[in-house]
């Protein structure tokens, strides 16, 4: 059996958006906004996974008044 490949942040973000047009558009059946709902729930928390582990990852590089380069780590306002 072949191992189904998680899509990246851009691929799950566009199907994402690709679904919220179809879902727009107001020509989907019930049980296609359902179908999609799902799937849409699915693609934004991988969306939202991906955001959270790529802000934990981020530094900030400044240079100091030596000009010697720092690292800090990002403070997100309300964490």
């Amino acid at each position: 059996m072949a191992v189904k490949k998680e899509p990246s942040f851009e691929e799950a973000l566009t199907a994402l958006e690709k679904i919220v047009d179809a879902m727009e558009n107001g020509e989907l059946t019930l049980a296609e906004l359902m179908e999609n709902y799902g799937q849409g729930v699915t693609l934004s928390q991988k969306c939202l996974k991906a955001l959270d582990r790529a802000e934990k990852t981020m530094d900030i590089m400044i240079k100091d008044e030596h000009d010697e380069v720092q690292e800090l780590e990002l403070k997100i306002e309300g964490d």
